[in-house]
């Protein structure tokens, strides 16, 4: 984030420059309203890009076995170009290398679902998923293993079929 805001502090500065530069080129033939003018143009040019290019800068560099399920798009009032193109703020990525499963239990699977969000901290949560039946429980504490697979005291929530997260979760790797 601070990287980020120097940055656009940075595009700022060097369009007034330019600005500043051509005008004096011109011997000032420009209005004076236009060296701010630019530099809060650039800088809003900036952070809109930073913005949009964020998702594909962080899928980039995930580890290898991460696979994005489910994305999340933000629009906001003073955000007026969201309305034209929403930027995903969030998603939720499957960690298909840290599948487990039990011998006597293949259609219930744990993997760790890693939550990223723009200006969130990274969170990896493991979670179960019944493939068979579309359903998927929090691994929390008091939950229990028991022999054959069985798992007890799990709460259990439906999820739809074409959920993607369930999708990726149950994809065969």
């Amino acid at each position: 984030m601070f990287f980020e805001l120097i940055g656009t502090i940075v595009a700022g500065a060097a369009a007034a420059l330019i600005v500043w530069a051509v005008n004096r080129t011109l011997k000032g033939r420009l209005p004076k309203w236009l060296v701010p003018a630019a530099a809060g143009a650039a800088m809003l040019l900036a952070t809109i890009s930073s913005e949009y290019g964020w998702y594909g800068r962080t899928t980039a560099n995930m580890p290898q076995g991460l696979v994005v399920a489910q994305t999340v798009e933000e629009q906001a009032f003073y955000r007026p170009w969201t309305y034209a193109r929403p930027f995903v703020s969030r998603f939720v990525a499957v960690d298909q290398a840290s599948l487990r499963t039990h011998p006597e239990q293949p259609a219930r699977r744990i993997v760790d679902l890693v939550f990223y969000g723009r200006w969130a901290r990274t969170a990896k949560v493991p979670m179960l998923f019944d493939c068979a039946k579309a359903q998927r429980a929090d691994v929390v504490d008091g939950i229990e293993f028991g022999t054959g697979g069985d798992v007890l005291n799990a709460d259990w929530r439906a999820v739809a079929a074409d959920d993607p997260v369930l999708k990726a979760a149950c994809e065969e790797v």
